[in-house]
């Protein structure tokens, strides 16, 4: 018959485990198991073509510091649906550049430090002058917290604006942007090149009296959904990113726009 076996406490060791070794061990299979989770999803987004950000080398754009809306499959370029529309356009508030009957409207969210609306702008231009008679454009600001200078240049030209002198501004601005010459004194200096009132474009620049325009548009840009510049409205259909002139080409004729 055979003999039972007797466990010493050493063997039972084994079996029960000392707690804070036991604690150890399942600490290190925990990190384990979400490290490989998490290489499995990058080689997912990797393989896909996508960066994590959501963005494609075919809409690349500045995105705010906060969370995003899922964003959609890279190879179809679908644009994203606003939460809400954005808030029709004031002829009296917003800055507007085109016919008022053209039969389609840009409203663009954009930042003047953002190297992506930088492209964008570059873009514009070229829509403005293939379809002179069928697009107007509307510029609202969105200045990313990331961007040091972005805020004072959405100032800048609110400042200007106040002197009948904002798509001026706005090209200097980003002129600027084009020569890394961002900067206060610069847009001061722009100002003088203007032919602006120095001294009241200075005053109302330094106060800071026109930041409240530029938060109202943030705001009202947020909740219709944008969540990084450049974010264009054509006829209310959100774009996101600084896509190139072909596309934009499309959606204008597909309204009917001629050039």
């Amino acid at each position: 018959m055979e003999q039972p076996i007797e466990i010493s406490k050493e063997d039972t060791s084994v079996w029960h485990g000392n707690p804070k070794t036991m604690f150890a061990l399942g600490l290190v299979a925990g990190v384990a198991i979400v490290s490989t989770v998490a290489l499995v999803f990058i080689l997912n987004f990797v393989l896909s073509g996508r960066s994590l950000g959501g963005l494609t080398a075919n809409q690349p754009s500045q995105v705010a510091q906060k969370p995003t809306q899922p964003s959609a499959d890279p190879n179809a370029q679908q644009p994203t649906p606003p939460s809400n529309p954005p808030k029709a356009v004031d002829d009296k508030r917003d800055h507007v550049f085109g016919p008022v009957n053209a039969k389609v409207t840009l409203l663009e969210y954009s930042d003047f430090e953002c190297p992506y609306c930088l492209r964008h702008f570059d873009t514009v231009k070229q829509i403005v002058k293939a379809y002179p008679k069928d697009v107007r454009v509307v510029f609202r600001h969105f200045p990313l917290s990331f961007h040091a200078n972005a805020q004072k240049a959405a100032e800048a030209s609110e400042c200007a604006a106040a002197q009948g002198k904002f798509w001026e501004m706005h090209d200097k601005i980003f002129e600027a942007n084009r020569a890394q010459k961002m900067g206060v004194d610069a847009w001061k200096q722009a100002a003088k090149d203007l032919g602006l009132d120095s001294a009241k474009f200075d005053k109302c620049l330094d106060s800071g009296e026109t930041a409240k325009r530029i938060s109202e548009d943030q705001t009202e840009g947020a909740g219709a959904g944008v969540a990084g510049t450049p974010a264009t409205f054509v006829n209310g259909e959100l774009i996101e990113g600084a896509l190139p002139f072909d596309s934009f080409k499309t959606k204008i004729e597909a309204a009917g726009g001629k050039g």
